[in-house]
């Protein structure tokens, strides 16, 4: 892979539940491996008050960053549900969108900073904004954005990349079984349709 310093780098997701942390924690594991200084951030996170582990807990252990490093301590919020609802159903202050992007720095000391936001490619991050304006603001070196490998995947994936138009992007197809005929043909189409796939996190890193 051809490094530029430091490169940025944001893990999007066609939706919830489609695995964006478990790839960011084997994407920064595989960077290490290979000698990159990684650090993590998540703008905001929130989660189950009976959850015992959240992802800037799991991103910190990967990076060796403190989990407030990762997700300000006020950036927490024990609702699952969209930061920003869950900002009010806690009765705590608006998120702005300006906000999370002056708290979310980059860490110059990195070779690699990756982001992971919040929910699905259009979910609300923000009472002013979702997870593609973050991204437009940010302007990453790439965007890779977490699909599931099955059914409904053409749908999720094309409509998520017509949202992020110009911007460099690989889709990493999570779950993916060489045996499913509907996973080959899945990532076969989107293949013919000019979009870089990758099904392993080697070929994730390999593609930054």
């Amino acid at each position: 892979m051809t490094l530029a310093r430091p490169m940025r780098i944001v893990v999007a997701g066609t939706g919830t539940e489609v695995g964006k942390t478990w790839t960011a924690v084997k994407s920064i594991e595989r960077a290490r491996a290979q000698g990159m200084r990684v650090a993590a951030r998540k703008p905001a996170q929130s989660y189950s008050s009976e959850d015992r582990v959240t992802d800037a807990d799991l991103l910190a252990a990967a990076t060796g960053e403190t989990a407030h490093e990762v997700c300000p301590a006020h950036r927490w919020y024990p609702v699952p549900m969209a930061p920003p609802m869950a900002a009010d159903a806690l009765g705590r202050a608006r998120i702005e969108l300006s906000e999370l992007l002056e708290e979310t720095r980059w860490c110059e000391a990195a070779d690699v900073t990756l982001i992971e936001t919040a929910g699905g490619l259009c979910s609300p991050i923000a009472h002013d904004g979702d997870n593609l304006k973050l991204i437009e603001r940010i302007a990453p070196t790439k965007v890779v954005l977490v699909a599931d490998a099955g059914l409904g995947t053409l749908n999720a994936v094309r409509l998520c990349l017509r949202a992020l138009g110009a911007m460099p992007t690989v889709v990493f197809l999570n779950r993916y079984d060489e045996q499913s005929e509907l996973h080959r043909r899945n990532r076969a189409w989107l293949a013919s349709e000019g979009v870089t796939t990758c099904v392993d996190i080697e070929s994730v890193v390999e593609a930054l």
